[in-house]
Parts: structure tokens; C-alpha cells; sequence
């Protein structure tokens, strides 16, 4: 764990991860071709190449050069709702691009590779899942991620690669060093509050009242992007350490629905805030929490970000030092 490339490390995500790197003094190599990330997000203390990972041959010399030992892989697409509108760039950006950082990592020193998933991969309704929960994607998204997943479990195996695989669940809020946080929308509901709560006349919308959970929105596990950025750092090691190759789940393992966030954002901004309700958005599934056991025992792993208050006011600190830079 010493040369470590990040894909995607210009991303929201991406970007929380290597603060931490660099943090525990890493040399971090990142590939990001900036088309969901941003060049401000992008650490000064790492080395940042524009490409593209569909370019076998550009990834290769990378790896090569910097005699890179680990892969976090982040780079894709990611939006629920534009997958059910792209299946086929979804495709090529999430199935195709690990295809081929795959195929760039063969003859050489890699060690450890580790994937961003999503709880996108398991079937909708089963509200709490664990790591062998069954596994029927409503969305493109969730589908891409499922066969990306699989591709990696092939390779890594066939070439001796320690690897992890980590089932994302709502990731929200921003770094606690105020530099780095959330840009793009997307369909992310923390995000979409706290722009609104700028303007004049805020309107919350919410995507559908008619779910089966009991206040009719739906339910989420939702994991703080600093909380989340230590789990990669603490998984990354154990891999290495134990020569190992796991799949987990990153969740608090408790569920809030999004009348619940609603709720937490109007007592914090103590203002008169209109809601809209619009009808179900394609793809989105009606309620899932994570089962952290696994990681749990895994790791030695204590979230410090993991109440809603919290989350609330670290998404809402972000979108307003944004909105003045």
C-alpha cells in the first residue's frame, strides 16, 4: 500500500478517499477524465492525470511508471435516473471501463483492487440485506454494478489480485476540512435540499408518497462520505494484510425515509419551506438498510458522522460555502 491509484479520484467520493490518503502520507496516482468530477476537487498533494480508463494503453503506462500496488476504483457513471435514460453509456462507462482497468493491470505489481458498488444490487423490497441477500437489480445502474462486479471477482481471482468489493448505501454530507464536498446533483436528495434551501422560495420535492413503509416515502441507509472514505482506507489494509478478498456493505445499518430527512431540514433552517410531490422516479427502490455485521467484524471501524442532525448540517455547511466560491 504504498503507490496507490485512485480512478475517479477527482469525484465526490473520490476525493474524501485520497484527502485521507494523503493524510496517512500515500503516494497517490489519480485517473479521472473529469466528465462527473472536477479539477478544484482534485488534491495538490497527489499526481492527476485527464484519461479516460476505457484507454488500455494510457492506464497501463501509469500503472507502470508509478509502480502503482492498490486500486481504488471509482470511476463510472452513477445516477440512478440518467442510467434508466443511457443503458448504453452506463454500460460502456461501469461494465467496459472496469473491463478494461482490468486488462491494465495485468504484468504488473498490482497487489490490491478495490471497487465502489452499490445496494443497488440487491432486489427491491427486501428492506435489510446482507452480503447474501439476493441479488436482482431494479436499475441499469444497479445491473452495471452487478456485472462489474462479477468481471472483478473473475480477474482478480485468475491473477492472484486481493480484492474488495464495497456495496455502497446513500452516501451524504461533506469533509469536515470544509475543501471538499458534494458539486453535481444528480438525484441525490441531501444535495437537492440544500440547494433549495438557498433561494428565495424553497420547494422540497419528493419523488412519490405511495410506498408501502409507514409514512409512504422511501427508506434509506444513509453513510457520512468521511465515515465512508475511513472504511476504504481500513478494508484496503486488512485485504493486503490478510491476503484476502471480501465483499461488504457500507451502511450504518439503520433506515430513514425521506419525509424523516425532510423533517430534520425544516428544524434546522426553522423556515416556512414548500413540498411538492411528484410521482416515482424509474428505478428507485422502495426501501433497503445494510447489514454491517460483516464489516464490521472485519474492521475496527466507529462511524463519528452517523446521526441524521449531523448529516443535515454537514450537507447544508457545503452547499453554503459553495455557493459563495
Amino acid at each position: 500500500m504504498k503507490n496507490i491509484l485512485v480512478t475517479g479520484g477527482a469525484g465526490y467520493i473520490g476525493s474524501h478517499i485520497v484527502e485521507k490518503l494523503v493524510s496517512l502520507k500515500k503516494k497517490i496516482i489519480i485517473v479521472d477524465n473529469l466528465s462527473t468530477g472536477y479539477k478544484k476537487l482534485v488534491n495538490k498533494k497527489t499526481k492527476f492525470y485527464k484519461k479516460n480508463i476505457l484507454n488500455i494503453g494510457e492506464v497501463k503506462k501509469i500503472i507502470k511508471k508509478h509502480e502503482i500496488d492498490s486500486i481504488i476504483h471509482l470511476a463510472g457513471s452513477l445516477s440512478i435516473n440518467i442510467g434508466e435514460r443511457y443503458p448504453k453509456r452506463y454500460y460502456r462507462n461501469n461494465v467496459i471501463g472496469t473491463q478494461h482497468l482490468l486488462k491494465a493491470c495485468e504484468q504488473s505489481k498490482i497487489k490490491n483492487f478495490l471497487f465502489s458498488s452499490s445496494a443497488a444490487v440487491y432486489k427491491d423490497g427486501l428492506y435489510k440485506v446482507n452480503e447474501s441477500s439476493k441479488l436482482k437489480p431494479k436499475s441499469v445502474y444497479g445491473k452495471t454494478k452487478l456485472k462489474a462486479e462479477n468481471l472483478i471477482k473473475k480477474r482478480c481471482k485468475e491473477k492472484k489480485i486481493n480484492y474488495g468489493i464495497l456495496r455502497y448505501f446513500n452516501v451524504v454530507g461533506a469533509s469536515p476540512s470544509g475543501k471538499i464536498g458534494l458539486i453535481n446533483k444528480g438525484g441525490h436528495l441531501f444535495k437537492n435540499f440544500s440547494a433549495e434551501i438557498l433561494k428565495k422560495k424553497p420547494i422540497f420535492k419528493i419523488f412519490g408518497k405511495n410506498y408501502k413503509t409507514p409514512d409512504k416515502t422511501t427508506i434509506r441507509d444513509y453513510i457520512h462520505v468521511y465515515d465512508l472514505a475511513e472504511v476504504h482506507i481500513k478494508v484496503l489494509r486488512e485485504i493486503s494484510i490478510k491476503n484476502t478478498s471480501i465483499i461488504l456493505n457500507c451502511g450504518y445499518g439503520k433506515g430513514i425515509s425521506v419525509l424523516s430527512v425532510l423533517n430534520e431540514f425544516k428544524k434546522q433552517l426553522q423556515k416556512n419551506i414548500k413540498i411538492s410531490i411528484l410521482k416515482r422516479r424509474k428505478g428507485d427502490m422502495e426501501k433497503i438498510i445494510a447489514d454491517n455485521k460483516k464489516l464490521l467484524r472485519f474492521i475496527k471501524w466507529k462511524p463519528k458522522f452517523n446521526k441524521l442532525n449531523i448529516l443535515v448540517k454537514s450537507s447544508i455547511q457545503w452547499e453554503k460555502k459553495l455557493s459563495r466560491l
